[in-house]
């Protein structure tokens, strides 16, 4: 029986036809930050090959930022969400500002995650963003989760109250009105006093929220403060919660 051969040329079509196929199957595009210029979270590490699990399962193309490139409108204009992972301190220049600016008011998504909330505090549109902006923790503490809206993607499984360990951040003052939260630490499980110098915290009283969610400035942000430690990014609720967030911010769908 005579054997067929095929030529280079039409190996490599056929390579890019299904390359391009896979591509175009994607649900929707994120770009993932990770730069810091304040204090680097390890765990940032770990993140980076859970997000791009999450990508593979769920059929999304997730990108990694190259400091050396900038944001601006041409390299956005490809992306339906960005995920800003543990960044912190100030990372973008002027003009990046402005071109994230115009993406998110172009109906885009954004995702910010634990120290995310510790990112670009004189940048006050990016505040507005987040929601709550840093302001101290205690140390790593086995604390109460409760879930205030089940409603929200990624919580459907989520038991009312769980038993959970990381870094609970203490925030400052809401930025913005209109944040729904989804998910709160109960104070009276943990020990939430702690200084640091002249800053120092009580903790934030009855209703101390981790997670939450809103439209801002024609587009969305969610912004989840769990992520501290390395474990916690092989932890199913983790994962769910996350790609919930992802999955809103990218589409705006799964809020009834």
């Amino acid at each position: 029986m005579q054997r067929r051969s095929f030529s280079a040329p039409l190996l490599a079509l056929c390579f890019l036809l299904l390359a391009t196929a896979a591509l175009e199957a994607q649900q929707f595009k994120a770009l993932l930050v990770t730069e810091t210029a304040g204090w680097h979270h390890p765990s940032i590490t770990a993140g980076i090959p859970a997000l791009q699990a999450l990508a593979r399962r769920h059929e999304f193309q997730l990108d990694r930022q190259q400091q050396a490139i900038p944001l601006s409108d041409r390299v956005l204009e490809n992306y339906d969400v960005v995920i800003f992972l543990s960044t912190t301190g100030d990372i973008f220049t002027d003009e990046e500002q402005a071109a994230f600016e115009r993406f998110i008011q172009s109906g885009k998504g954004y995702v910010g995650i634990h120290a995310a909330s510790d990112t670009e505090y004189e940048w006050p549109w990016y505040t507005r963003l987040v929601g709550h902006m840093f302001k101290i923790h205690p140390r790593n503490q086995t604390a109460m989760l409760e879930v205030v809206d089940r409603d929200f993607p990624g919580l459907e499984r989520w038991p009312e109250r769980m038993l959970w360990t990381d870094e609970w951040y203490t925030f400052q003052d809401a930025t913005v009105e209109g944040l729904n939260y989804i998910l709160t630490v109960d104070e009276s499980t943990y020990d939430a006093k702690v200084k640091w110098g002249e800053n120092a915290s009580e903790g934030m009283g009855d209703f101390h929220p981790l997670a939450w969610y809103h439209e801002y400035d024609g587009g969305r942000a969610f912004y989840t403060a769990l992520g501290h430690m390395d474990d916690t990014y092989q932890d199913d609720f983790f994962l769910q919660h996350l790609y919930g967030g992802i999955y809103w911010a990218a589409t705006g769908r799964g809020v009834k």
